[in-house]
């Protein structure tokens, strides 16, 4: 694993935006794995402002999203499409079929994770994925426990989860029980990872990441069976860390 230091999230966000603007620039038909909340709003809104001071364009680029919730439609204000199109797509020249999201709103799910799932094999899988972390390990929505073998699947939201995602609602209750996700399998089959982690409430996650073992019971931790792994995290999240760049 390759670990950058920022001083805080809008270095973060920065390095991170760069790093991906440099990709996108090298290979104009890159296959990127997107991720949502709070941690790549500022990437996004980095891509935003280059893509209308320079121009970098996003017409070839293909994007894959982790997950989505399992009953909200595209057009629901929590969803993980609506947040897409929101925080980036109506705002650079990507075309939007060439955007995917799990359709939370289907009537069989399970085949909607089949299907999401063959998209991905079908498009050989993804070149550059970004990543965040949960405080209990989770990737995408893969919490502990989840297979290392896994494909793109149906989750039970943990207890942490949801609360965590809850200031998103208006309330706990509103936010789903569960999640169409794609696998660790599937996650580790991506080129290369770019894990992003920010804030002093991922200190012990992160060095948990760093420290630990890898295990089912922490799913991040399979990252370092990858060979091409980039950690960008801030000061705040290295706070107290046994391992430091």
């Amino acid at each position: 694993m390759k670990i950058i230091e920022a001083k805080d999230y809008q270095d973060l966000s920065k390095i991170a935006a760069d790093y991906i603007i440099k990709k996108v620039c090298t290979f104009p038909e890159l296959k990127l794995g997107l991720a949502t909340g709070g941690t790549p709003i500022g990437i996004y809104s980095n891509l935003i402002a280059d893509h209308q001071k320079n121009g970098t364009s996003y017409q070839r680029v293909t994007t894959f999203n982790l997950d989505e919730y399992v009953g909200l439609s595209g057009d629901h204000p929590n969803s993980y499409r609506y947040y897409m199109n929101h925080n980036l797509f109506d705002h650079i020249d990507i075309k939007k079929n060439n955007t995917f999201v799990p359709r939370g709103d289907v009537n069989d799910i399970q085949r909607e994770c089949t299907t999401y799932e063959n998209l991905l094999q079908k498009h050989k899988g993804i070149d550059l994925q970004i990543l965040g972390i949960g405080n209990n390990g989770h990737v995408g929505f893969n919490e502990p426990g989840t297979s290392f073998d896994s494909e793109t699947h149906v989750v039970q939201l943990a207890p942490s989860t949801r609360k965590a995602n809850a200031r998103f609602f208006s309330s706990l209750e509103e936010v789903p029980t569960q999640a169409i996700t794609m696998g660790i399998a599937t996650i580790m089959q991506s080129k290369e990872i770019l894990l992003l982690i920010s804030g002093e409430q991922k200190k012990e996650a992160l060095n948990r990441l760093l420290t630990g073992n890898i295990d089912k019971s922490f799913p991040a931790s399979v990252l370092k069976n990858h060979p091409n792994v980039t950690i960008i995290a801030d000061t705040a999240a290295f706070a107290g860390s046994k391992v430091h760049s």
